[in-house]
């Protein structure tokens, strides 16, 4: 499904879910507190502007009593070929989450990521697909990243492994811009990101990417990823102890000050390498 399509097809979604609590006389209000969101979001949800998750979505069903419409219209937006199955509700989490902290240990998260690194990420994980599924794939990374642009964008925290400013991926222009992408949005305020040097002993020995995403309404949740798959936690005890970590992680990091001329740094010496090849 094209995104303009897939933007219509939430948009049917928003203006079938007011239809039908307006004629069951439902105030916004009511069926928030009968679904466990604010009235708030339900009008963001009417309005196409955010998302539900498909647990909200059958209980608009079960409130509603809508025969299962709003649980398979979601299923299947959700079910987006550019995402893997692991991932795609992550996506969505995105979308409604006030404050997202991230640690990446070796390669810049998606939402950081430009056009040719993403390009240069998808390639080598999928060396035999065509270009239209590498196309696709890069595609759905940078309109992923349209959340930082957003006026209503999340808190984005970010600590990167020193290892991502280190691997050439893409070659060194690829890489200088990838890195300059990232100094501009932390000037820019879009983002706070620190890195974890080599210097950091033991921390810097962590592993394994891990994102946790606060919620207005909803319970905090956790996302761990390897290479071939990923788990979303919502275990409250299970999402303590990753906070944990991460605040570990990120103490052990440099200054944000620090980092941005660390970062800077290997953007230059990747530019000059580039100018010489």
């Amino acid at each position: 499904m094209a995104n303009g399509s897939r933007q219509a097809a939430w948009e049917f979604f928003g203006t079938e879910l007011k239809r039908r609590r307006e004629d069951a006389g439902i105030t916004q209000v009511d069926l928030g507190s009968r679904v466990f969101v604010s009235g708030g979001y339900i009008g963001q949800f009417e309005q196409a502007i955010r998302k539900p998750q498909l647990d909200v979505a059958q209980r608009i069903d079960e409130a509603l009593q809508t025969d299962g419409i709003f649980e398979r219209l979601c299923r299947k937006l959700i079910d987006d070929p550019r995402y893997a199955d692991y991932f795609a509700g992550v996506v969505e989490l995105e979308r409604l989450a006030t404050k997202i902290c991230e640690f990446a240990p070796t390669v810049v998260p998606g939402l950081l990521q430009t056009a040719d690194y993403a390009r240069a990420v998808t390639i080598a994980a999928n060396p035999f697909k065509p270009d239209s599924y590498v196309d696709d794939i890069v595609a759905a990374r940078l309109e992923r990243s349209l959340i930082l642009a957003d006026a209503t964008r999340p808190e984005y925290w970010v600590t990167l492994h020193e290892n991502v400013l280190r691997i050439p991926v893409g070659g060194p222009q690829a890489m200088a811009a990838q890195l300059e992408h990232v100094a501009r949005l932390m000037r820019e305020r879009a983002a706070v990101v620190t890195v974890l040097s080599f210097g950091a002993g033991a921390h810097a020995a962590m592993n394994g990417s891990l994102k946790l995403m606060e919620f207005e309404d909803a319970p905090q949740v956790a996302y761990t990823e390897t290479s071939f798959s990923g788990t979303l936690v919502d275990d409250p005890a299970v999402v303590k102890r990753a906070q944990r970590a991460y605040d570990l992680l990120r103490v052990a990091a440099l200054s944000p000050e620090a980092s941005l001329a660390l970062i800077d740094s290997a953007a230059e010496d990747f530019r000059r390498c580039a100018s010489t090849t």
